[in-house]
C-alpha cells in the first residue's frame, strides 16, 4: 500500500472508491479501499467502454425491454462490487464493506404527483436492497427522497442519501431516518451514510459569490462539510449504536487544476468515509504526502462569519441541487438510448 493512502487510513478515513470498474476496484483495493459507490455516470461511462457488450447481447437476445436490461446490468456490476467488499463487511460486522446502488434518477423527471414518486422511490428501494447483505441503497436529498426515508429504513433498507449540500438536508435526512429506525423490530444491523458533496459547493462560490477574499474562496465546500460532520458526531452521540452512522465525503476530487489533488482528502482526513476519484486515489499514492486527523480542525472565526455573511445557502442547495439531478438523469437517459440503439440493431426490446 502507498505510505500516503496509508496515512490518510491510519488517520481515522475509510478509504471507498468514487467507481465499481472492476478493474479500478481490484486496483484500489490495493491501496487500502474497503468499499465503492456508484451512480448514473459511473454506469454509463462503464457500459460505453464496450467491455460489457457481450452480456448486453445476450439480455438483449432473452427479449427483456431495454430499461430492464439497463437495470439488470447495473445490478449485475454493483453485485460484483459487493463481492468484492463482501469479506470486509463480515470483519467489520456490517460496519464496513459496503457498495451503493443508487435508484433511478428518471423519478425525478416524472410528471407526476409527490406522492407518487415517494411511493416509486420506496418501492424501488425495497426491491433492490432485498436479499443483499452489503448494498446500500442511494436516495437522493429532493423532496420525495427525503419523504421515502423513514418508510424505506423502517423496512430496514441500509440508506445512503446522497446530493446532500446543506446542513438543512442533511438534518431533513438524518431525522427521516432515525424516525424510520425507531421502528425497527432491533437496531442491530441499523447503518446509515449521508453523502456531502464537497467540491461542487467551491465551484458554485466561485461562479456565484465572487467578493469572497482569497482567504475564504475555495475554502467554503470545506467549512460546510466540517459543520455538518460536527452535527453528526454531536447527534449520535447518546444513541448507543451498534454500528457508525456516517458522513461521506463525496465530490472530493478538485475541480480548480491550481489546487492540489488532495485539498480536500488532506482537510477532511480523519473521520467517517471518503469516496475519492480513482485518479484522486492515484495521485495521492503517487505523492510523498502525509495525511494527518484535520476533519475536526475549525476554521477561523472570521472565515466562517464571512461565509454565514455572504452566501444564502438556501439559495445554494435549490441550484446544486437542479444541477445534481440532471448531472444523474442526462446519463440515465444516454444509456437509456444506448441500450435501445443495441435493442433496434437487433430488432429486439
Amino acid at each position: 500500500m502507498s505510505s500516503a493512502l496509508c496515512s490518510l487510513i491510519d488517520s481515522g478515513t475509510k478509504l471507498w472508491l468514487d467507481s465499481i470498474d472492476p478493474d479500478l476496484i481490484a486496483e484500489n483495493k490495493q491501496l487500502g479501499a474497503t468499499g465503492a459507490t456508484s451512480n448514473p455516470i459511473i454506469i454509463t461511462n462503464l457500459l460505453k467502454t464496450g467491455r460489457f457488450d457481450g452480456v448486453i447481447d445476450e439480455l438483449i437476445a432473452s427479449d427483456l425491454p431495454a430499461d430492464d436490461i439497463t437495470w439488470d446490468l447495473t445490478d449485475r456490476l454493483v453485485r460484483s462490487a459487493q463481492q468484492e467488499f463482501l469479506s470486509v463487511w463480515e470483519e467489520t460486522s456490517g460496519n464496513d464493506g459496503y457498495v451503493s446502488f443508487e435508484l433511478d434518477p428518471l423519478l425525478e423527471d416524472l410528471d407526476v404527483a409527490h406522492a407518487q414518486r415517494v411511493e416509486r422511490y420506496v418501492e424501488l428501494g425495497k426491491k433492490w436492497s432485498l436479499g443483499h447483505k452489503n448494498r446500500m441503497i442511494k436516495v437522493p436529498a429532493t423532496p420525495a427522497g427525503l419523504d421515502a426515508l423513514e418508510e424505506l429504513c423502517a423496512a430496514g433498507v441500509t440508506l445512503n442519501v446522497t446530493l446532500i449540500f446543506t446542513e438543512q438536508q442533511y438534518v431533513q435526512a438524518r431525522d427521516a431516518v432515525w424516525r424510520g429506525a425507531q421502528r425497527r423490530d432491533t437496531l442491530d444491523g441499523f447503518k446509515s451514510v449521508y453523502s456531502i458533496f464537497v467540491s461542487r459547493v467551491d465551484v458554485y462560490t466561485a461562479q456565484h459569490i465572487p467578493e469572497l477574499s482569497q482567504a475564504v474562496a475555495g475554502q467554503v465546500g470545506i467549512v460546510n462539510a466540517q459543520r455538518i460532520w460536527q452535527k453528526n458526531v454531536e447527534f449520535w452521540a447518546d444513541k448507543n449504536l451498534p454500528l457508525q452512522q456516517e458522513i461521506i465525503f463525496a465530490s472530493t476530487g478538485t475541480k480548480n487544476p491550481e489546487d492540489a489533488a488532495w485539498k480536500y482528502v488532506a482537510a477532511l482526513a480523519g473521520a467517517d468515509i471518503q469516496t475519492n476519484p480513482p485518479a484522486t486515489n492515484h495521485a495521492i499514492a503517487e505523492s510523498d504526502q502525509t495525511f494527518s486527523r484535520q476533519v475536526a480542525v475549525a476554521a477561523s472565526e472570521e472565515v466562517q462569519r464571512e461565509i454565514d455573511r455572504h452566501i444564502d445557502f438556501a439559495k445554494m442547495q435549490n441550484v446544486l441541487m437542479q444541477e445534481g439531478v440532471e448531472k444523474f438523469v442526462s446519463p440515465q437517459k444516454s444509456l437509456l438510448e444506448l441500450i435501445q440503439t443495441k435493442c433496434s440493431a437487433g430488432s429486439q426490446c
